[in-house]
């Protein structure tokens, strides 16, 4: 499947144009212009030099690897460093009586548990999040270039923001289903009481209990969360990108230093996680409470709890999401420059669309 991709990603028009350069056999026309007789000059040192920039080309079996390494470490990392928050998000939602507020949720948590009581359900959530970022970037990936060659160069650029959404929507089906499994257990353990806490504590039990329905029956309210809200991270993300470097930063992105291209994507990333946790937080607020519970389904729980009822928890959604989104662009960012990926910049509108729309002579 790679071959096939990376034979399309040579001619997408997410590529770097330095790469689709050498691809096309102009990169050494370009700087080394033919000599008097008409023949190309030998390549220069320079030349070489600029087509080593990165470690793999662009669509290749290693990029694609490499992204989802990224993947794995922006979601796993991220998502484990905020445990205690989403416990306390979790708790609110599935017992809104006793856990009254992100403080007196804290507090209550803490007076009952302990500090050691807010770190419940890491395992399954490193997991499982490591798990869904490795499909979920990975694959983005591989649907933008596979979907950009159905469209084609001009309408890949008009189209773009449809593209991303379908992208994103399409990695995140799969990105779901290696979920699910951690997320049903990540559930159980930090929000019943005395229920299991460890995860081979609490696997074990599930499946016992129910089978493997047990891990894959929250399936359908995690497509509900997360292809909404995945679809809002990246056509966001891409676009914030696009307009920060558009009106916002005083410079191009090719004069701009690594440390400052990583500023934008992090504040690209915190603006992306604010709407991405808007969209998204029905859904999980019906997943928490469907996990918890046994023999309800997703319109049951959703018919009880009501509009006032799946919106609880909401700001401390958003101060969680907001911040893992952020980080986890950095970090997936961070992996690409130090693994020397190759990194498009914002998409421009081509010279053959430009004449089209009379924009050039």
């Amino acid at each position: 499947m790679f071959s096939s991709v990376a034979h399309l990603a040579r001619a997408n028009p997410f590529n770097t144009p330095h790469l689709q350069l050498v691809h096309d056999g102009l990169g050494d026309l370009r700087s080394n212009p033919p000599g008097p007789t008409g023949q190309p000059r030998r390549p220069r040192n320079l030349a070489a030099a600029a087509v080593e920039e990165y470690s793999c080309e662009f669509g290749s079996a290693k990029y694609y690897a490499l992204c989802g390494f990224g993947g794995v470490l922006s979601c796993g990392l991220t998502h484990t460093a905020v445990v205690p928050l989403d416990l306390v998000k979790c708790r609110m939602q599935v017992d809104p009586q006793k856990y009254k507020g992100i403080f007196n949720g804290f507090s209550v948590t803490l007076k009952e548990d302990g500090v050691r009581g807010l770190a419940k359900g890491w395992a399954p959530t490193f997991l499982g999040y490591s798990m869904q970022g490795l499909c979920k970037f990975g694959f983005y990936e591989v649907f933008k270039v596979l979907y950009s060659n159905m469209l084609g160069e001009e309408n890949t650029y008009l189209w773009r923001t449809s593209l991303y959404l379908a992208a994103s929507a399409s990695a995140e089906f799969f990105a779901d289903i290696a979920l699910a499994p951690m997320e049903a257990a990540k559930v159980r353990i930090q929000t019943q009481p005395g229920y299991a806490n460890t995860l081979r504590d609490a696997a074990p039990k599930m499946y016992k209990e129910e089978g493997l329905k047990a891990f894959y029956k929250g399936v359908a309210p995690l497509w509900m969360r997360q292809i909404p809200y995945t679809m809002m991270k990246f056509a966001c993300f891409e676009r914030t990108v696009e307009a920060l470097y558009k009106f916002v930063v005083p410079k191009p992105r090719s004069e701009c230093s690594k440390p400052e291209q990583l500023v934008v994507t992090f504040v690209a990333g915190y603006i992306a996680g604010v709407f991405c946790a808007i969209v998204s937080h029905p859904a999980d607020s019906v997943v928490s409470v469907l996990n918890k519970e046994k023999g309800s389904s997703a319109s049951q729980v959703l018919k009880r709890l009501g509009f006032k009822g799946v919106w609880k928890g909401l700001f401390a959604r958003i101060i969680m999401i907001g911040t893992l989104t952020a980080l986890q662009w950095f970090i997936y960012d961070s992996v690409k420059v130090y693994f020397r990926l190759p990194r498009p910049p914002p998409p421009e509108m081509p010279e053959s669309l430009k004449k089209k729309l009379g924009l050039t002579q």
